[in-house]
């Protein structure tokens, strides 16, 4: 115990430098892991523009199949009506 206690007293930096190296590897660690996730982040928000601009291009080239079912449904009397003609004249 007094033998600890004369390491404190000297004055002894090695577990200060030991702490501060470790502390620098890990915080250069985290910058090596977040710097290129940041990087692709930024160019995904780059690009996000162009992919909104598009899909909503999209979205108007597309605007007239809304009305598909009501011509799938006229379609369909037309054709009923030309069937019933068809019958009634004999064919």
């Amino acid at each position: 115990m007094s033998a600890l206690l004369i390491a404190l007293d000297t004055g002894s930096t090695t577990g200060w430098k030991v702490g501060y190296v470790i502390t620098i590897v890990v915080v250069l660690v985290v910058v090596a892991l977040v710097v290129p996730i940041l990087l692709l982040a930024h160019r995904i928000g780059r690009q996000a523009a162009t992919i909104d601009d598009t899909l909503q291009r999209a979205v108007t080239n597309t605007a007239g199949l809304s009305q598909l079912n009501t011509t799938i449904d006229h379609a369909t009397v037309v054709i009923a009506g030309l069937t019933r003609g068809r019958k009634r004249l004999g064919g």
